[in-house]
């Protein structure tokens, strides 16, 4: 604990959770803006806290997860329903009981963090280059940081509906890079030049315009 090489890793590992992080705060506003007052609260701690625990679970087991094929492929098209399900489901609360929806949060949270953790954890797993105490304190720093951050994003959002396309766009865009990231994906488009951001601005854009649709839709009937 005294080694200044651990204090210069656990550096590294908390500077990756502030940059990295910014994406799950999004998620989790989104996903407990339809919640009453009380039980936002509620969703983010239980939320953050099983995502935080299954992302620790899933750093000290990286080695494996980086022998997946397609991993994030699949991660990140999951991702995509992900983001559009999130403005599908805006003006379709009615009748929801409060406890089921609460559930519903803290599912959704879950979920897309495991989807949009993969970069943190494979960035905590080199930095910390295979010391767990490290991976688990690092990963322990987000829980505030996601908190906060999401709390704080709540409330903006609140007072600008809105901001829930962007907060959506942020979580497509998350999802393309995603898949980009993707060997065999990568190797088909980095020979194009400008074709990664055409590929993000299509998928960002597919959402947000499918998304606007279904909840036009929605206000119609």
């Amino acid at each position: 604990m005294v080694d200044p090489d651990f204090f210069s890793s656990l550096l590294l590992i908390i500077t990756i959770n502030i940059v990295l992080s910014g994406d799950n705060a999004v998620v989790i506003a989104i996903a407990c803006r339809r919640l009453p007052a009380e039980q936002q609260k509620k969703a983010i701690v239980w939320g953050t806290t099983l995502a935080v625990i299954v992302r620790v679970i899933a750093t000290i087991l990286a080695v494996y997860l980086l022998k997946i094929p397609y991993l994030y492929l699949i991660g990140g098209t999951i991702l995509l329903w992900i983001s559009y399900n999130l403005l599908r489901e805006e003006d379709d609360q009615d009748g929801i009981d409060a406890s089921e929806d609460l559930v519903s949060a803290v599912k959704t949270i879950v979920v897309a963090d495991i989807m949009m953790g993969l970069d943190n954890v494979l960035a905590i797993a080199g930095a910390a280059q295979g010391n767990i105490l490290l991976i688990v304190i690092g990963l322990l720093i987000s829980v505030p940081l996601m908190v906060f951050g999401s709390q704080l994003i709540l409330r903006v959002m609140e007072r600008f509906a809105w901001l829930v396309y962007f907060g959506s766009g942020v979580l497509a865009l998350a999802a393309a890079n995603m898949i980009l990231t993707e060997e065999t994906v990568r190797a088909w488009v980095d020979p194009y030049p400008g074709l990664a951001f055409l590929v993000k601005a299509v998928l960002v854009l597919a959402v947000l315009l499918l998304g606007y649709r279904q909840r036009s839709k929605g206000k119609a009937s």
